[in-house]
């Protein structure tokens, strides 16, 4: 069993050495990946709806350029070429082949339609790219039309152009013969690839190095979160002059002031408090120290007294005992506050020994004439712990005492031991009265010293601090106690210390 100075030493210690809980944990989608996938993803729309503006307006351009350089050429051409009527095929496809010849900027298939006659300056008179639409805009519109046709993954430029009659300088009339030319536009298609593969492994590159200032701002921002962090588990360790280096003029360098700030403040008002507590405490104890003499000339002197009461009148007998009372209750207040005053500086040490425990508590029970039918017991023989005798008995004592004073008769001492996880045996001690229990709202401090669950009870006939004083006993003890109520009535108190010792049976 360690001591209170070990234990002490053990608390100040764990300040300075970090603990699992408190290493920093590696997260899969921490602040620093969030801030670079963030970083990458405006990168990327960025770079794609550059390269997707870029590769528009370019592929635009290209294919514009190509298209209006054959109409308007094929249209000069058109307009430019006399045709005699009604058209007959054979001069017809010479005429054609001329114009092809004229194509600009790639060379044309020109195909005519004049009623049912089909010609062209191919093979086919007959195109398979002309459609539909192209030949309903080409009659609507005497300044023909044009129109983009892929084909088995080829991309053409088909232009339709009526022939008309000028009637007047502002009027004409169709012929009825409409010319075609057919353009492959494969050259085209090649540089509006190129253009594309360009921007993509323009924005690749874009994006990798857009890492380089992602990385430099996550950094920038983390850095002052992470000395922010580690400022805060300092502080909570206890190191309340705990400051952060403040850097620029940003929101971060104010939340390092703000910080430094809020811990400055802390660090006074906590400061002041140790103060006032450590003075109250040294009042305490020295008030406890100067009464202590005084009680005990006043204990002797009552007891003589006592001893010729039968002697004096009645009032002043009953005076006399009266007085004897009150100086002996006195008297265990100031050796209360004693105690606990050097549980507040620190000062309380374990003198620890093997012991059977049962066996303590049977001399606790006898040694306060608790052995008559108010007070049962279950003590299993055999189960020894290294204990503070002193102090293991001051335990029980104070709560059988309180069970008896503040619940009801009879009252049960039970001992037992269990095995709790990680396999540490826990010796196990119960008192339980037969009272009406306490209540829900007296439960979370029944432990505090000088609680009064009656608030109309101006004084209790105990000192006040007896809980208090088995908290501490059993916290010396690296063990814990809870107060709860039995389901079929009356309070239960529960002691529980780690065995430091073999146990021998039972």
């Amino acid at each position: 069993m360690a001591t209170g100075r070990q234990r002490r030493g053990k608390d100040e210690g764990q300040g300075g050495t970090a603990t699992d809980e408190q290493r920093p944990r590696v997260r899969a989608f921490g602040l620093r990946t969030r801030l670079l996938l963030a970083f990458l993803l405006v990168a990327a729309v960025s770079a794609g709806t550059t390269a997707a503006l870029t590769y528009r307006e370019a592929r635009t351009a290209v294919l514009r350029t190509a298209q209006d350089t054959a109409v308007s050429s094929f249209r000069d051409h058109v307009q430019q070429t006399g045709f005699s009527l009604p058209v007959r095929k054979e001069g017809m496809e010479e005429v054609l082949r001329d114009l092809a010849r004229k194509g600009k900027p790639r060379p044309w298939v020109v195909f005519a339609e004049y009623g049912s006659l089909r010609a062209s300056s191919g093979e086919n008179p007959v195109s398979t790219v002309i459609t539909p639409e192209l030949r309903r805009a080409a009659r609507a519109n005497p300044r023909g039309a044009f129109e983009r046709v892929v084909k088995d993954g080829v991309p053409y430029l088909t232009i339709a152009m009526p022939t008309v009659f000028k009637t007047s300088p502002g009027s004409v009339l169709p012929t009825g013969l409409v010319l075609y030319a057919v353009m492959r536009m494969a050259d085209e298609q090649v540089n509006v690839d190129a253009l594309l593969m360009a921007a993509r492994d323009g924005a690749l590159p874009g994006l990798a190095v857009a890492l380089i200032p992602g990385l430099i701002a996550a950094r920038s921002v983390l850095r002052p979160v992470r000395e922010l962090r580690q400022a805060a588990r300092s502080m909570g360790s206890g190191r309340l002059d705990t400051r952060i280096r403040v850097r620029g003029s940003d929101e971060l360098a104010d939340l390092a002031r703000t910080f430094n700030e809020s811990a400055g403040q802390l660090e006074g008002s906590v400061r002041e408090l140790r103060e006032a507590e450590e003075r109250a405490r040294r009042f305490a104890s020295d008030v406890s120290h100067e009464l202590r003499t005084p009680l005990a000339g006043m204990l002797a002197v009552t007891e003589v007294l006592e001893e010729d009461a039968e002697g004096l009148g009645a009032d002043t007998a009953r005076a006399l005992r009266l007085v004897s009372a009150e100086t002996g209750k006195l008297a265990v207040l100031v050796e209360d506050l004693m105690e606990m005053s050097r549980f507040d500086a620190r000062a309380a040490e374990l003198n620890d020994d093997e012991v059977d425990v049962a066996e303590a508590i049977r001399k606790t029970l006898q040694n306060r004439y608790w052995t008559d039918d108010r007070v049962g017991v279950q003590l299993p023989d055999g189960i020894r712990a290294r204990l503070d005798p002193r102090r293991f008995d001051v335990v029980i004592a104070n709560l059988v005492g309180n069970a008896l004073k503040h619940g009801g008769a009879p009252v049960t001492v039970r001992l037992c031991t269990e095995v709790r996880s990680p396999g540490t045996p826990v010796l196990i001690t119960e008192v339980m009265d037969s009272g009406p229990g306490i209540q829900p709202e007296v439960l979370p401090h029944i432990f505090d010293r000088f609680y009064k669950a009656d608030a109309a009870r101006t004084r209790s006939a105990g000192s006040g601090l007896g809980l208090a004083i088995t908290l501490e006993n059993v916290k010396l003890h690296g063990g814990t106690i809870r107060a709860g109520n039995r389901p079929g009535g009356g309070a239960v108190f529960t002691v529980e210390i780690p065995l430091h010792a073999e146990e021998a049976g039972g």
